[in-house]
């Protein structure tokens, strides 16, 4: 008879307490799938006194997670305690180092850390599974490292944070301000008091360099990731994403290119009959593009207790069975250092919104002034007039500036950039331009 499988779980916050829930509801099936039974028998959090919606006082209470990673009486141990240093990373450091597979959903350390980690397991020859840190219930490590192995890739390409995609969703359908937006996700807790963190892209960021390791077999670096976030989006970038058949959604996207691995997060316009434009409010989703098929998109819920719980389970079941692979799909020493492929070159329409001056040669001039930079124009839209994004003209007044839109044939970055930055010396703007990138897939 196989011994069960002894786990150490340090952290009962929520995704923590929905770990020891699920592993106590389906004991008997985790059993009989995995071949041996699963046991919590140690656990550590911040607070040993504090009120949870499980029942731990049968349970072992480590006195932190550095002592609970090196008890003997655990065969994996199970980090839920987050952030990109200690505790976290000298806790899994000593599991790994004392021969006990690690289980961890914590992006940041392995943004950052990733590699001497890898390469620690490695060493040590036990597991070391994060399938929790990107993507919730989306199996999506698990389909780049194992299910896909034998593909190459050429694009990954999702939503990764629930809380962009959760503003995103209610501006357009509500047609709220993304202050608006904000408020209420902190008051439903689908953000944190500091937001800036999901709101600008860097949450997006280190799940990209997560993904784009596994499949392009490059070292994880959160650095190569151009980022952008989704604070300067307006309602009528919306309202006219709508018109033009678009809606807005945070992407992160990493691509191979001749130039190296294009790595990007930042608001894209996508088509809405593709599959990535119907996923709303918190759900996440992936798209995998490999040569030989069409592209294939995962979507589920990307954050919640349950949702990563079923992520955390499922890697805690690969160890009792005795499943180890390469952390990121390649042994380590074999990751590759990817020249990074610089926005500038990145080529694809664009949407352009400017408060255009309202005085004979303005549109000439900006017309000459893209033309210059052998920029092609798919469409023009002159919108309403509004007020001036810092006060002054009445909204209605003749003087106020005219809101046009641009919609660009295919195009390099650095072209638009040199453009606006001519067209604001000109003097022919009353604002800084907003510059949407634009997907047709």
């Amino acid at each position: 008879m196989v011994a069960p499988l002894k786990v150490g779980l340090a952290g009962l916050g929520t995704v923590g307490a929905a770990v020891v829930d699920l592993i106590g509801r389906e004991r008997a099936a985790l059993a009989v799938r995995c071949g041996r039974a699963i046991e919590i028998v140690a656990v550590t959090a911040r607070q040993k006194a504090k009120k949870r919606p499980i029942d731990v006082k049968k349970l072992k209470w480590a006195r932190d997670p550095l002592a609970l990673a090196t008890d003997p009486d655990i065969d994996v141990f199970v980090e839920l305690i987050g952030g990109a240093g200690d505790p976290a990373k000298s806790a899994i450091e000593a599991a790994l180092a004392a021969g006990k597979s690690v289980v961890t959903a914590n992006k940041a350390l392995l943004a950052k850390h990733g590699l001497a980690l890898a390469a620690l397991a490695e060493k040590h020859h036990v597991a070391l599974n994060f399938e929790a840190a990107v993507g919730g219930a989306i199996p999506v490590v698990k389909t780049l490292r194992e299910g896909l192995a034998g593909n190459a890739f050429v694009r990954i390409s999702g939503i990764l944070n629930g809380t962009c995609n959760y503003i995103l969703t209610r501006m357009e359908r509500e047609k709220l301000s993304f202050a608006d937006c904000l408020a209420d996700a902190q008051q439903l807790g689908y953000a944190e008091a500091d937001p800036s963190f999901d709101v600008e892209g860097h949450d997006t960021a280190q799940k990209l360099a997560i993904l784009a390791s596994l499949a392009f077999g490059i070292k994880v670096n959160e650095r190569a990731v151009f980022v952008e976030g989704i604070s300067s989006i307006a309602p009528e970038d919306l309202e006219a994403a709508d018109d033009l058949g678009y809606r807005v959604k945070l992407l992160g996207v990493a691509v191979r290119t001749d130039k190296g691995i294009e790595q990007r997060v930042h608001p894209t316009m996508v088509p809405k009959d593709t599959a990535i434009a119907q996923v709303m409010g918190v759900t996440n989703a992936v798209s995998i593009d490999a040569e030989g098929f069409a592209p294939i998109t995962l979507v589920g819920p990307g954050a919640g207790g349950h949702a990563t719980a079923s992520a955390v389970v499922a890697d805690i079941g690969d160890v009792a069975r005795g499943v180890r692979t390469a952390p990121f799909g390649r042994p380590s020493a074999k990751l590759t250092v990817s020249k990074q492929a610089p926005m500038q070159r990145h080529e694809g329409g664009y949407y352009i919104r400017l408060a255009a001056v309202d005085r004979p040669g303005t549109f000439a001039a900006i017309a000459r002034l893209l033309a210059d930079e052998k920029i092609s124009l798919e469409s023009i839209m002159q919108r309403h007039r509004g007020a001036r994004p810092h006060g002054g003209d009445d909204p209605k007044s003749p003087d106020a500036p005219a809101p046009v839109i641009l919609i660009t044939y295919a195009t390099s970055e650095d072209a638009v950039r040199r453009a606006l930055k001519a067209i604001r010396k000109q003097g022919v703007i009353a604002d800084d331009p907003q510059v949407i990138r634009i997907e047709k897939n």
